[in-house]
């Protein structure tokens, strides 16, 4: 499985931001997609994921803020940031899990929330 995410960019604190993630190659095998995040100083962490039944996950710190659509037939993964703050500032990496556990990750995308 292969991984093509796009959408970072400088957005200004509250304003939205979409990120894309297309998954292309063995895509029958994937069960989950999703989204982790790196701050620069901080470890990689979880931002949300979608399972393929549509089953998702959010980490409390964008719960309310960010969602996470998803478009089965175009085999993608979105995340729509709202209310987006400094704070969330990182390079965002798209990921999908297959059903035999391997994880595929996508190239990061720098997303940058500052006036």
């Amino acid at each position: 499985v292969q991984l093509q995410a796009s959408g970072g960019g400088l957005v200004q604190p509250g304003g939205s931001l979409r990120l894309s993630c297309v998954a292309s190659g063995r895509t029958s095998s994937i069960s989950a997609m999703g989204w982790y995040r790196q701050a620069p100083g901080k470890q990689r962490e979880l931002v949300a994921d979608r399972t393929s039944a549509g089953i998702t996950n959010y980490a409390d710190s964008v719960k309310g803020r960010f969602t996470i659509p998803g478009d089965n037939a175009k085999d993608t993964v979105y995340l729509q940031m709202n209310s987006l703050r400094p704070e969330d500032t990182a390079v965002y990496y798209c990921y999908a899990r297959t059903f035999w556990a391997t994880t595929n990750w996508g190239q990061g995308t720098l997303v940058t929330v500052s006036s």
